[in-house]
C-alpha cells in the first residue's frame, strides 16, 4: 500500500512540474495553456499588469500633508507616478513659489511611496496632457484630493480627467497646507520683532493651547493663522513607519536635529548619511530643546509634524521622536549605533566650540564625523523666502487689481465712446 501511495505521489508530482513548464513555456510565447480560450487569457494578463495612477502637484514648502497624499495615492494602485508642476505654471495660477523646481524635486523623489517623478508638468489637466498621460507613461487614473482645485477663471482643474472616467478621489490631510505654514512662519516673524519690548509667550505653546492670535492692521485686526491644527495619532505614525528595524549586524548611522520646515537641504544630508550605513536612525529635538537654542519663535512646525515628514523620507529607516540634545553611551548603547554624524550647513554650527559639546562622548569614542552639506540651505533660508515671496505676491496681486481696474475703465470708457 505504502508502495502504491508513493508512485502516485511521485507520478502526480512529474505531472504537475510538466503542467507547469508547459504553462511558463506558453506563457513566455504568448499564447495561452491548452483549454484556456485565448479571451480569458488576455484578461488574466491584463489583470497581472501593474495599475499605474498619476498625482500632480506644485509640491511648495514640502509638509507631511503633501507625503500623506502621495501615501494614499500610491495605495490606490501599484507604481505612483508624481508630476512637479513648473515654476512658470505655478506663478501664473498662485503666485512666486518659496521653492524653486529642482528644490521641489528632490523633495518629491524622496518621499518613499513616489516611483517616478515628471518634471514641468501643467498645473491643470488638458486633453493633450491627459492622452500623453495614458498613452506614453500607461497611466490607468488621475488622483487629487477631495479639495477643490480651480483655475484663475472658475473651471475645475481636473475636469476633463473626470469627464473621461479616469478620476480617482482621496482624502485630504486636515490641519497642514502651504498657506497655514506661510501664516505661521509670518507671525512667528511678528512676533519675534516686538519680542524684545513685549513679554510674548511662544506662538507654539500659545496655539498648543488653543489660543487665536489677531494680527491688528491699522484701525481693524483680523484672525491669525494658528501654529498648528495637527493631532498626532499612533495610527498616523504606523502608517508612515517602514515597521522594519536593524538587522544583527546592520551599521547604524545616527543624525539628529530640529528638521524644521522640512526641505531639501534635510533630504540631501539624510541622503548622504543613509550611504555610510545599513540603517539610518533619525533624532528630531522636542519644541522645548529648540526653542531654548533658537528663540520662541521656533520651531515653526511641532515635534510629531516634524517627525512625519522625516519619517516619509525614502532615507531615513526609524525615527527617535523627541531624541535627547546629547548624544551619551547609554544612547548609543540601547540603539546599537556605529556611527554618529553632522552636515557642515547648520543652524547651529558652532557646536563643537561649545562648552557643552552635545557630540562629546562619539567623539571620544571616535565615532563621529561631520558630513560635507550638499545644499546650503537652512530653515531660516525658507523663512526668508516666504517673507520676501509674500511681499513679491502681495506686489503681483497689486499690479492684477490695477491691469483688472484699467482694462474695466477702459473697456466703459470705449463702450460709452
Amino acid at each position: 500500500m505504502n508502495k502504491i501511495s508513493s508512485t502516485s505521489l511521485i507520478g502526480g508530482a512529474v505531472v504537475v512540474a510538466m503542467a507547469v513548464g508547459l504553462y511558463l513555456g506558453v506563457a513566455k510565447r504568448g499564447l495561452p495553456p491548452e483549454g484556456l480560450g485565448m479571451g480569458l487569457w488576455r484578461k488574466i494578463k491584463r489583470k497581472k499588469k501593474a495599475l499605474r495612477v498619476y498625482m500632480d502637484g506644485c509640491f511648495d514648502m514640502m509638509h507631511y500633508g503633501h507625503c500623506n497624499a502621495l501615501r494614499q495615492a500610491r495605495a490606490v494602485g501599484d507604481q505612483l507616478v508624481v508630476g512637479v508642476v513648473s515654476d512658470a505654471e505655478i506663478i501664473a495660477n498662485k503666485g512666486p513659489p518659496v521653492t524653486p523646481m529642482h528644490e521641489r524635486m528632490i523633495m518629491v523623489k524622496a518621499v518613499k511611496w513616489v516611483d517616478e517623478v515628471i518634471s514641468d508638468a501643467p498645473y491643470a489637466i488638458t486633453e493633450d496632457f491627459m492622452k500623453k498621460l495614458f498613452d506614453e507613461y500607461k497611466m490607468d487614473y488621475i488622483i487629487h484630493g477631495d479639495d477643490p482645485c480651480v483655475l484663475p477663471d472658475g473651471t475645475d482643474a481636473y475636469a476633463v480627467a473626470k469627464k473621461a472616467g479616469r478620476f480617482r478621489q482621496i482624502k485630504r490631510t486636515e490641519g497642514i497646507s502651504s498657506t497655514d505654514i506661510v501664516g505661521r512662519m509670518l507671525l512667528c516673524v511678528r512676533e519675534r520683532s516686538v519680542s524684545d519690548s513685549h513679554n510674548h509667550s511662544s506662538l507654539q505653546r500659545q496655539f498648543s493651547h488653543g489660543h487665536s492670535q489677531k494680527l491688528d492692521g491699522g484701525s481693524g485686526s483680523r484672525s491669525g493663522t494658528r501654529v498648528s491644527h495637527f493631532l498626532p495619532t499612533s495610527r498616523r505614525i504606523v502608517q508612515f513607519s517602514n515597521g522594519k528595524g536593524p538587522g544583527p549586524n546592520a551599521h547604524i548611522v545616527y543624525i539628529d536635529g530640529a528638521f524644521d520646515l522640512f526641505h531639501a537641504g534635510h533630504v540631501e544630508i539624510l541622503r548622504v548619511a543613509r550611504e555610510l550605513g545599513d540603517f539610518l536612525l533619525v533624532g528630531t529635538h522636542n519644541d522645548q530643546t529648540i526653542s531654548a537654542k533658537r528663540g520662541t519663535h521656533r520651531p515653526i512646525m511641532n515635534l510629531h509634524e516634524r517627525s512625519l515628514s522625516v519619517l516619509a523620507c525614502r532615507y531615513v529607516d526609524e525615527v527617535i521622536i523627541g531624541a535627547p540634545l546629547e548624544v551619551s553611551k547609554d544612547m548609543i548603547t540601547t540603539f546599537n549605533i556605529s556611527l554618529v554624524v553632522h552636515g557642515t550647513v547648520a543652524e547651529s554650527s558652532d557646536f563643537q566650540k561649545e562648552k557643552d559639546n552635545p557630540y562629546d562622548v562619539p567623539i571620544s569614542m571616535g565615532i563621529f564625523k561631520v558630513l560635507e552639506s550638499p545644499l546650503d540651505i537652512t530653515t531660516t533660508t525658507i523663512i526668508k523666502r516666504i517673507v520676501a515671496n509674500h511681499k513679491a505676491y502681495q506686489v503681483h496681486f497689486i499690479i492684477v487689481m490695477l491691469f483688472v481696474t484699467e482694462s474695466y475703465t477702459l473697456n466703459r470708457l470705449s463702450s460709452e465712446l
